[in-house]
């Protein structure tokens, strides 16, 4: 597999003081360690972090991450997210060896579209959006498809029903559901039609109810 290269700068000050300065000139404070060396501090780009990790693998892409003049397989291992603005504020690089196992989660996405469900006012329900895996950096996928165009009311998709390719393994329980169907009773469509009725009885009320749901969206 290819490695994406990155270039990650060491020497950084310490503290929160320091990485917010990091931060708002456009730097990620992060850090690099695994295979029995010493964690190293170092600070990246931001926009370079993006276009490495723009590719179809997203944040499981395997990276040439050279430091000081040296080279390192390192892969992704965590990162913090500003809680407001979701920017990556810290990043953990763990290095890697190309033929050793290590643990990844794997986004999932649903492909098709599952008709005879939709035509018993049901919907195909994600009960995961990724599935944690062992593997090779060598053999990791960039994602795990499934087509649900065949599937009925009543059936699931559990994690031992989704193909792994050679070299990769599950870590979760076989039977864990991955995709299930939801039917919509006939009672519950009943009830999503009450509001309908009560507008034109109490406009006064309703116009209130709706301003409320408007509020608590937002």
């Amino acid at each position: 597999m290819p490695q994406t290269p990155l270039v990650a700068t060491t020497g950084r000050a310490t503290g929160s003081p320091a990485a917010r300065r990091l931060r708002a000139e456009g730097h990620i404070p992060g850090v690099l360690y695994g295979h029995g060396m010493t964690p190293v501090s170092v600070t990246i780009e931001r926009r370079e972090l993006r276009l490495a990790l723009s590719g179809p693998a997203g944040a499981n892409t395997v990276l040439d991450l050279q430091v000081d003049g040296r080279s390192y397989p390192a892969v992704v291992k965590d990162m913090q997210r500003h809680p407001i603005r979701r920017t990556v504020s810290h990043i953990d690089f763990l290095q890697v060896n190309m033929n050793e196992e290590i643990t990844v989660t794997v986004p999932l996405r649903l492909e098709g579209e599952a008709k005879a469900v939709i035509a018993e006012n049901g919907l195909v329900d994600p009960a995961v959006d990724s599935i944690e895996v062992t593997t090779t950096p060598n053999n990791m996928p960039n994602e795990f498809v499934i087509d649900i165009t065949d599937m009925q009311p009543g059936d699931v998709i559990r994690l031992g029903d989704v193909p792994m390719p050679a070299g990769v393994t599950a870590t979760g329980d076989s039977d864990m559901p991955v995709v299930t169907i939801l039917i919509m009773r006939a009672s519950e469509l009943e009830s999503d039609a009450v509001p309908e009725a009560a507008e034109g009885e109490g406009g006064e009320a309703t116009e209130g109810d709706s301003a409320g749901e408007a509020s608590s969206a937002d």
